[in-house]
């Protein structure tokens, strides 16, 4: 299973970004390519622990969520088409794709050095560290995918 934490993986994903430009268009969903990628960016700082979110499980993730979890990290099979970004939809629609890949691959590279003990995703509740680098690869994948990257 791929996980982010992996540095042969974290440079695939690299190679990846770097290959996403104004043609890439969306296979699926409503994002556009800048919002595909600020929603990426916002995405990785919480996860990292670089926001002011706060970790809180929700009430029908304490329910279902370490079962979907289980699930998600034990199959090795991608994100589905058009899951709901819930909180991290990004409603602008227009801004500098270059400054948000930017800061896209400097969050993949701080993955080398990921410590965030406090991190409670919002549905699959406290995630060990295996399960949070599956999921992350799994998300930057999908995304990456959506755009034909």
């Amino acid at each position: 299973m791929k996980t982010i934490f992996d540095h042969e993986v974290r440079e695939e994903l690299i190679s990846r970004i770097n290959s996403l430009g104004q043609s890439n268009t969306a296979q699926w969903g409503k994002m556009n390519l800048f919002q595909m990628m600020k929603h990426c960016t916002v995405w990785n700082d919480w996860v990292l622990g670089n926001s002011k979110y706060t970790y809180k499980q929700e009430f029908m993730g304490w329910l279902f969520g370490k079962m979907a979890l289980k699930d998600m990290v034990k199959k090795d099979k991608p994100i589905g088409k058009n899951v709901p970004a819930g909180s991290f939809a990004i409603k602008e629609t227009k801004g500098d794709t270059e400054h948000e890949k930017q800061m896209w691959l400097n969050q993949i590279s701080a993955y080398k050095n990921f410590s965030n003990p406090d991190f409670i995703h919002n549905f699959f509740g406290k995630m060990n560290r295996e399960e949070i680098g599956i999921f992350v690869y799994k998300h930057m994948d999908h995304h990456l995918r959506q755009f034909n990257a």
